[in-house]
C-alpha cells in the first residue's frame, strides 16, 4: 500500500479534531469585550492543543514523505496514534473550562505523553518495515528531542499537583521545541 491513502486518512482525522476543539468555544450572550475574559482558559487550552495537533500533522507529513510503503503493523500504529490525538478535544475542554485545574491540567500531560509514545511507535513501525538503512532510521538519530520531550510530559503530569502553571508551562516548552518542522527528516525529503 501506498503512503498517500494512509496520509489522506489521517489528515481527515486530524481536520476534524481541531474542527471539534473549536466548536468548545461557548458564545457569549453579552456582546462587550469584557464577555470574552471567561473564555480566556479556553481559548489557551484551544491554542496549545491546536498547536500540538499542527505539530503532530506537519511531521506526520514529514515521515511519511521518507517511508516508501506501508504494511499492517504502521496502520495500526498510525491507528494507535490518532486515537490518542483523538482524546485532545476532551482534555482541553476539561482543561480550559476549568482553569488549568491540577486534575484535568495532569489528564491532559496523559494524553500528550500518550501521543507522544504512539508517534515513537509509528516510527519504529516505519523502521522496522522500512529496514535499519532506510532514510527515515537515518534521519532520526539517537531522536533527543523525542526522549526529551517525553521526560518533560512525565514531570509535568506530576508537577501539576504541586502548581498547575508550571505543567502548562512546560507543555508550551515542549510545543516550541516542536514548533519547527523536524528538519531531520524534512532533509530526508529531499535526498
Amino acid at each position: 500500500m501506498s503512503t498517500g491513502r494512509l496520509e489522506a486518512f489521517s489528515d481527515g482525522v486530524i481536520a476534524i479534531l481541531i474542527t471539534i476543539m473549536v466548536l468548545e468555544f461557548k458564545i457569549p450572550h453579552e456582546s462587550g469585550l469584557a464577555a470574552l475574559v471567561p473564555l480566556c482558559p479556553v481559548f489557551l487550552a484551544y491554542v496549545l492543543s491546536f498547536a500540538n495537533i499542527g505539530i503532530y500533522w506537519n511531521n506526520h507529513h514529514h515521515m511519511l514523505h521518507v517511508t516508501e510503503t506501508i504494511n499492517g503493523s504502521i496502520l495500526w500504529a498510525n491507528l494507535h496514534l490518532l486515537f490518542w490525538l483523538s482524546l485532545n478535544p476532551f482534555v482541553t475542554g476539561w482543561m480550559g473550562e476549568n482553569h488549568f485545574a491540577a486534575v484535568p491540567t495532569a489528564i491532559y500531560g496523559v494524553v500528550q505523553f500518550g501521543s507522544g509514545v504512539a508517534y515513537v511507535i509509528l516510527q519504529a513501525a516505519i523502521v522496522r518495515q522500512q529496514g535499519a538503512h532506510s532514510r527515515l532510521r537515518r534521519a532520526l538519530g539517537r531522536d533527543v528531542k523525542g526522549k526529551l520531550s517525553a521526560a518533560l510530559y512525565l514531570l509535568a503530569v506530576p508537577l501539576t499537583f504541586v502548581r498547575e502553571w508550571l505543567a502548562a508551562g512546560i507543555y508550551v516548552i515542549v510545543s516550541l521545541m516542536w514548533l519547527i518542522p523536524d528538519r531531520r527528516i524534512e532533509r530526508m525529503t529531499h535526498e
